[in-house]
């Protein structure tokens, strides 16, 4: 089973992440088999991180849930929430298999919270923009709630375009690298 999980920075707690960050990095080796995509995103036009992002495959959403609120920068206060949610990976590949690389062009968190019926479940051939891209879905995964995607684009404009716009309540903008030890 996938999840979508995005722990989203409490304001103020920079300093606690950086000092925490390989304590971070260390849990999440624990998980390197598992991961299809992480990194942090950032505060718009600015390089201080707002949140960060683990797109990962556990067997269900306990493991899920444990995965998201054992994480250290969770445990020590970090995070003022986590958003963790069923996740279909349209894609079939991880952000390593990603063909555009880890570097070059603006790479942004695009989530799209869902209002009515099921939207953009689908992927049109040749998106070679995608990173990571998804429906976010109830812990059953009858129910669907949104769409969760990583995406290369000029500008955050851009990345809000890979969604049907009227198809969403709130679609958030976030600029987004990939993570990991560097």
């Amino acid at each position: 089973m996938e999840f979508f999980c995005y722990h989203r920075d409490r304001p103020g707690s920079t300093a606690l992440r950086m000092e925490l960050l390989e304590r971070h990095w260390s849990y999440m080796d624990q998980y390197e088999k598992e991961l299809i995509a992480r990194g942090p995103t950032f505060a718009p036009g600015g390089d201080a991180p707002s949140g960060s992002v683990h797109i990962v495959d556990l067997p269900d959403p306990a493991a899920a849930r444990a995965f998201a609120f054992d994480e250290p920068g969770y445990q020590a206060g970090v995070y003022r929430d986590v958003l963790l949610l069923r996740w279909r990976d349209m894609l079939g590949r991880t952000m390593w298999d990603y063909p555009g690389g880890r570097t070059g062009g603006n790479r942004y968190l695009v989530l799209g919270l869902g209002a009515g019926g099921a939207a953009d479940l689908t992927v049109e051939p040749g998106r070679d923009d995608l990173i990571a891209y998804g429906p976010l879905l109830s812990d059953d995964a009858a129910t669907w709630l949104g769409t969760a995607a990583l995406v290369r684009a000029p500008d955050a404009d851009a990345a809000r375009g890979v969604l049907t716009l009227e198809r969403y309540a709130d679609i958030e903008i976030h600029p987004w690298e990939f993570g990991g030890r560097r």
